[in-house]
């Protein structure tokens, strides 16, 4: 019986986890599509992004995904 409860326990703490970590991610991409639009709408009207932006871009989230998940070591 109790080893029954340590997994519904655990799929609880994962289940928030996850649900966290959706809800973080909508509004962080929220925030940088509002300030895409901003910015776009301040320089030309257009949304250029170059490859080199993209690159860049890609390298941080990475970057911060790998901080992220040494967080526990």
């Amino acid at each position: 019986m109790e080893e029954k409860s340590l997994s519904t326990e655990s799929s609880q703490w994962r289940a928030k986890t996850l649900a966290a970590g959706v809800l973080v991610g909508a509004l962080v991409g929220l925030g940088a599509a509002f300030l895409l639009i901003q910015k776009a709408e301040r320089d030309s009207g257009k949304l250029e992004v170059g490859a080199g932006e993209g690159l860049k871009l890609g390298l941080l989230v990475l970057g911060l995904l790998r901080q992220i998940s040494q967080i526990n070591e």
